[in-house]
């Protein structure tokens, strides 16, 4: 079910980035396609898409994921990155089914939410901060997520019809990140922009409270020093008969 074979990178001609949001994964997807198309229902996401720096063969247009402006048995992959759990889910399988060519395929990935932090012989300490924090914005999540948005997922390939289908739980990825970079990453999640619209003061508190703690169990001043972390990804691929 790869693009690519082992020796040789095939160009396709048109993928679908949905829900694709400020365009960072679509770009990823410009090598390998004729054309590479994001959707989102956000327009300020596409605006923030589309001023990230210009790419020939990528553009974006305003669509729900359940309603996509392509004709029929066109598109080569579908694809949906940190996004599907949001959708109308067999609405969106539907409309993926309807766009993709014969042997065409759908991917969708995402990642829970307990990334890990690595350094050194501070790791344990680290890791139950980081749960910390995590408990501390569970009573803000989302209740359609339920309690891991891989259930969501899970559900989408166990509904795909297409035969040929492949699940991978947990494909981790490591990055190099600063401590100040982490908790920029945890304020992006929904629960804590939640908690934030509900008491600003208590979500600054609970952030800087998170970084004076990781910083001591690092034995480090600064929260521009660099650790390791752990993203576990997970996601499903399948290939239109």
């Amino acid at each position: 079910m790869d693009f690519m074979g082992p020796t040789k990178q095939i160009k396709f001609n048109l993928a679908v980035d949905v829900g694709c949001g400020n365009g960072k994964g679509t770009i990823l997807l410009a090598p390998f396609f004729n054309q590479v198309v994001g959707t989102d229902i956000s327009p300020a996401q596409l605006e923030l898409a589309r001023a990230s720096g210009p790419c020939q063969n990528v553009s974006y247009r305003q669509s729900p994921a359940e309603e996509l402006p392509f004709e029929s048995g066109q598109v080569d992959l579908v694809t949906a990155m940190t996004a599907a759990h949001w959708f109308d889910y067999p609405r969106f399988l539907k409309e993926a089914d309807r766009l993709l060519k014969p042997n065409g395929c759908l991917a969708l990935l995402s990642n829970t939410m307990d990334m890990e932090l690595e350094y050194g012989k501070a790791t344990s300490n680290l890791n139950n901060i980081c749960k910390e924090f995590y408990a501390a914005l569970l009573p803000f999540k989302n209740p359609c997520l339920g309690s891991s948005s891989s259930r969501i997922y899970l559900e989408m390939f166990e509904s795909c019809p297409y035969l040929e289908k492949k699940w991978n739980s947990c494909e981790k990825i490591y990055r190099t990140v600063t401590v100040n970079s982490f908790i920029g990453l945890v304020e992006t999640f929904t629960s804590y922009q939640k908690l934030k619209r509900q008491d600003a003061a208590e979500a600054k508190r609970l952030s800087d409270d998170i970084r004076s703690k990781l910083l001591g169990a690092m034995q480090v001043s600064s929260p521009d020093t660099e650790l390791t972390m752990v993203v576990k990804y997970f996601y499903m691929m399948a290939r239109k008969p």
